[in-house]
């Protein structure tokens, strides 16, 4: 199970996400990187970190209006996972669908960036 963002989808939300909503981070050991969480939210950046998000970080990001919307989607894939907000009072709908909920919590919060819902 896929339980936080990888480096490319860090960097994305690194440029959308406040900083001090990421609880964990990539450093780097020469050519390979190693995922660690924070502790106490502490992080003592060096060259090459990059923060990164667990999946509870990721849900605390989006608003409250979130549902799994699997059900929808039963039909077209049952291997997938999907997260969505959903504003009842404006018919705003945006979600998405994908292998893991890290992956589908990531394409929602650019989603909700871009339609500045953040």
């Amino acid at each position: 199970m896929k339980s936080c963002t990888n480096i490319e989808q860090s960097k994305k939300l690194a440029e959308i996400l406040p900083l001090e909503s990421a609880d964990m981070y990539w450093w780097s050991s020469g050519k390979r990187y190693y995922i660690e969480a924070m502790d106490d939210g502490d992080f003592n950046e060096k060259e090459g970190d990059i923060r990164a998000w667990s999946l509870a970080a990721l849900l605390d990001v989006i608003p409250d209006s979130i549902y799994d919307n699997t059900y929808e989607y039963s039909q077209l894939e049952f291997s997938k996972k999907s997260v969505a907000y959903h504003d009842l009072n404006d018919g705003i709908k945006i979600g998405s669908l994908k292998d893991n909920l890290v992956d589908a919590c990531v394409e929602t919060i650019i989603k909700l960036n871009e339609q500045k819902l953040l």
